[in-house]
C-alpha cells in the first residue's frame, strides 16, 4: 500500500519532533470512516480502545512504528491501545506471527516484547522473512519453531512452554475471532487504526504522529462527550 509506506516514511523522518496539541477538525468519510456494525472492544469499563491492526511481517507496520510510539507515550488516561494481528499473507508468514501474537499474549510476555519482534524480522534478520541478498521471500520461512527460539531468548519463556500454548485449541480460537473481527472492521490494509470499535482511521490523511495524535484525540473526544 503505497500512501501508507509514504505516510510511514513522512513521519520516520520527524518521529522524534516535539508533540503539539492543536487543535484540529476532522472529516467523517475523509479521514475517517464509520464501522458498521460498531464492533464490541476488549478494554476494560471506563476505558476507550485505540486499535491498531498489524502484523509482525508487514513492512509498512514496521515502518509505522514510531508513528504507534509517539502515540502510546500520548494517550490520555481514559484511552487503552490494544493491537490486533493479521493473516492477510500467509505466503509471507503472517499466519505464523499472527499465532505467536496471541501465544505470547496468553504467556502474558507480549507487550514487553512487541517492539523487539519487529526487530527480530526487521533489524537483526533472526526471523526475516525477506532474503537480504536476493531480496525475495525466503524459503522456508520462519516457522513457529523458530518463532518459539526468539522468544525464549527475549523473555525466558521456554521454547516448548511456548509451542504448546501457540497450538492450542485456545490460540487456534483466536486466530478465528482476529480474523473475524478483521473482516467485520473492514480493515482494508495493514496499519490500520481503529477507534472504540467505530472509528476507522483513514492513513492517507495521517502525515506525521501529530496528525495520528490530534486525529485519535478528536475521535476519543467524540466518544468521551456521547
Amino acid at each position: 500500500m503505497k500512501s501508507v509506506l509514504a505516510a510511514a516514511l513522512a513521519a520516520l523522518a520527524i518521529a522524534l519532533a516535539p508533540v503539539t496539541h492543536a487543535q484540529q477538525s476532522w472529516t467523517e468519510g475523509k479521514d475517517y470512516d464509520l464501522v458498521n456494525p460498531v464492533q464490541k472492544t476488549n478494554v476494560a469499563a471506563g476505558k476507550i480502545e485505540v486499535l491498531e491492526v498489524f502484523s509482525f511481517g508487514c513492512p509498512a507496520c514496521n515502518l509505522f512504528q514510531p508513528v504507534i510510539a509517539a502515540l502510546q507515550k500520548d494517550l490520555p488516561a481514559n484511552v487503552e491501545m490494544v493491537f490486533l494481528p493479521a493473516a492477510f499473507h500467509p505466503e509471507e508468514d503472517w499466519t505464523v506471527f499472527q499465532r505467536a501474537f496471541f501465544a505470547a499474549q496468553s504467556l502474558g510476555i507480549e507487550a514487553r516484547t512487541h517492539q523487539q519482534l519487529f526487530d527480530a524480522i526487521w533489524e537483526s534478520g533472526e526471523l526475516a522473512t525477506i532474503d537480504s541478498d536476493t531480496r525475495r521471500m525466503k524459503n522456508p520461512l520462519p516457522s513457529i519453531e523458530d518463532v518459539a527460539k526468539v522468544y525464549e531468548k527475549l523473555s525466558g519463556t521456554k521454547a516448548a512452554t511456548f509451542l504448546a500454548t501457540a497450538r492450542s485449541a485456545a490460540v487456534d480460537q483466536k486466530m478465528k475471532a482476529a480474523d473475524a473481527q478483521i473482516v467485520a472492521m473492514q480493515v482494508p490494509g495493514t496499519p490500520t487504526v481503529i477507534v472504540a470499535g467505530k472509528y476507522r482511521i483513514n492513513l492517507d490523511s495521517i502525515h506525521n504522529p501529530q496528525d495520528l495524535i490530534s486525529m485519535v484525540r478528536f475521535l476519543v473526544g467524540k466518544e468521551s462527550h456521547r
